[in-house]
């Protein structure tokens, strides 16, 4: 994989990222949360999605990796629900 082509997975990342958390209705930081959310949701999709079975909707091919679009996204959503509720458990908290 060449710098161009890692650049384009860490935009289609930030992307995937940013819609996910959007999705979710909570946003966790900024553009480097978007592509870090992006790829655990990539992450957490697929494992989603061989688990039940289900195929691929739209993979991207970068640097001759199948990048999936939509599971991505899913995977994304849900990691965010995650995070918002880890953190509205750990600001719950503290103001008690």
């Amino acid at each position: 994989m060449n710098l161009l082509e890692l650049l384009v997975l860490l935009v289609v990342a930030a992307i995937c990222g940013g819609i996910g958390q959007s999705l979710a209705g909570y946003s966790a930081g900024g553009c480097l949360t978007s592509i870090v959310v992006g790829f655990i949701g990539s992450y957490l999709g697929v494992l989603l999605a061989r688990s039940l079975g289900l195929p691929e909707f739209f993979a991207l091919q970068i640097g001759g990796q199948a990048f999936p679009i939509i599971w991505s996204i899913i995977g994304a959503t849900i990691f965010t629900f995650i995070l918002a509720a880890i953190n509205r458990a750990l600001v719950g908290r503290r103001r008690l």
